[in-house]
């Protein structure tokens, strides 16, 4: 069983950065790929961006594209997802996942593990 905790959530007015990182437990053939997914309230899940464990190719939504950067620590097993130019609609939780296959999928179907999610706030 893959552990997953996102960290690095926060308040940050519009225009700033944050950056957040997902710590995995472990590294196993179970997780491949790692997916930062958002969920504002009263809306549906949706992908943010997405990254493979091996090959570093990356995914990212048309909406954070020129915003956000996805990044990988395969020494600590760690995710980064760097948050620039943020805007109020970036307000969500935001949660990290992983996915048995290498490749970055957009589809929250395609990931097995998912964290708790950690917070991120953007004041207008």
């Amino acid at each position: 069983q893959v552990q997953l905790v996102e960290s690095g959530g926060g308040l940050v007015q519009a225009g700033g950065s944050l950056r957040l990182s997902c710590a995995a437990s472990e590294r196993t053939s179970s997780c491949n790929a790692m997916g930062w997914f958002r969920q504002a309230p009263g809306k549906e899940r949706e992908f943010v961006a997405a990254i493979s464990w091996s090959s570093g190719l990356k995914k990212y939504a048309d909406s954070v594209k020129d915003r956000f950067t996805i990044s990988r620590d395969n020494a600590k097993d760690t995710v980064s997802l760097q948050l620039n130019s943020l805007k109020p609609e970036d307000t969500a939780v935001y949660y990290c996942a992983c996915r048995k296959g290498s490749a970055p999928m957009a589809s929250g179907y395609e990931y097995t593990y998912w964290g708790q999610g950690t917070q991120v706030t953007v004041s207008s």
